[in-house]
């Protein structure tokens, strides 16, 4: 979504503070908190709740919609570049 579209429609998501992180609750499913504003004040906080598969699975879709673009310094170690024998590389 293009910032332009996020901020005429008044509503955003937005990561919250680093006290609130991902954890896994007592049932094996992690919980992504999400804040949500509106017209540029914080309303309230969303959490995502994913199953362990559903969490596989958009950490997946996100690391390929990333593999394009070159990781920043500080990048998680699953961002790093991977090289194989033969020069073939992979994200």
């Amino acid at each position: 979504m293009s910032p332009d579209r996020r901020i005429t429609s008044g509503w955003r998501l937005e990561a919250t503070p680093a006290g609130l992180r991902v954890r896994r609750d007592l049932d094996g499913c992690l919980t992504v908190p999400f804040g949500i504003v509106r017209l540029g004040k914080h309303v309230a906080l969303a959490p995502l709740v994913l199953s362990v598969d559903e969490a596989e699975q958009l950490h997946a879709g996100l690391c390929f919609a990333l593999a394009p673009d070159t990781p920043p310094v500080d990048a998680p170690e699953c961002r790093k570049s991977v090289r194989y024998p033969g020069g073939r590389q992979q994200y």
